[in-house]
């Protein structure tokens, strides 16, 4: 049986599956599409078997994954994927309603660490579909991610736009791991040696990405909407690789996220190997 292997159908993903693709299909997975907080629950509930999820979600559960080494999506700095818009300036927003994204849990998390932490704010929360226009006008801020953060940034329309990944490095100088590739303990198991050989997949098409940028560019769908030049410069913000900064930064939002009371405990960190 194959592993099944979740795929986050936002831009910051199509580098690595693209070159996925491109080293031949693989007997050992098939893939799932979906956005994060999707995934999360069939990863959750045991229907897919390895996927670059939540952050949050291996915090909330982590006896029930193990994560691949040296591979994650995080910022070192500006993400451009993860925002903040807003009426008015974040120093005018202690006390309002912030409407927010229902496609995910870890930059939720994190803007309440931002605000609530960082710049001692206490805010409500509000979960919305709304598009970026509607919902400025019933709040005065929304926090959306993935390729509608990237649509709004590009639509200018917000007075003030807040990138997390800028705000997050600003005030505690460490990258920000928005997502793990979380692997089920069963999976991890039960089907160790096709692991091993997807995390050596996908390790090649991380360096493949790196080195292919442009190319991947000229036929991703999304140059159609952002452009190939802005898609590449894009790509070249986000980091790929799970390092020791990296695994700082994440043992630090844990401990804010349980400070906050979003998780039980700060978690062990645990690597597949």
């Amino acid at each position: 049986m194959p592993l099944t292997l979740g795929h986050i159908v936002y831009a910051n993903c199509t580098p690595i599956f693209t070159a996925l693709r491109d080293l031949g299909h693989s007997p050992d997975y098939r893939i799932v599409t979906g956005v994060p907080a999707q995934l999360n629950r069939l990863l959750a509930h045991g229907e897919i078997d390895v996927c670059p999820s939540s952050s949050i979600e291996y915090a909330t559960h982590p006896d029930r994954y193990v994560i691949l080494p040296d591979l994650s999506i995080s910022a070192v700095g500006p993400v451009k994927s993860v925002m903040l818009f807003s009426r008015v300036p974040i120093e005018q927003l202690d006390g309002a309603t912030i409407a927010m994204t229902t496609e995910s849990d870890t930059s939720v998390n994190l803007l309440k660490i931002i605000l609530g932490l960082f710049h001692r704010f206490t805010n409500r929360f509000q979960r919305t579909d709304l598009p970026l226009t509607e919902a400025l006008e019933a709040h005065p801020g929304l926090l959306l991610i993935g390729d509608k953060a990237l649509r709004g940034a590009l639509a200018g329309t917000a007075p003030h736009v807040y990138d997390l990944g800028e705000l997050w490095y600003r005030f505690t100088g460490l990258p920000f791991v928005f997502a793990l590739w979380l692997v089920r303990r069963e999976a991890a198991e039960s089907q160790r040696d096709k692991v091993v050989r997807l995390g050596a997949d996908l390790l090649k098409a991380k360096r493949i990405s790196y080195e292919s940028y442009p190319a991947i560019a000229a036929e991703a769908p999304e140059r159609n909407w952002i452009g190939e030049e802005q898609l590449v410069d894009y790509w070249r913000t986000i980091s790929y690789d799970l390092t020791p900064a990296h695994l700082d930064g994440l043992r630090l939002f844990f401990r804010h996220a349980a400070e906050l009371g979003a998780i039980a405990s700060a978690p062990e960190i645990r690597l597949f190997s």
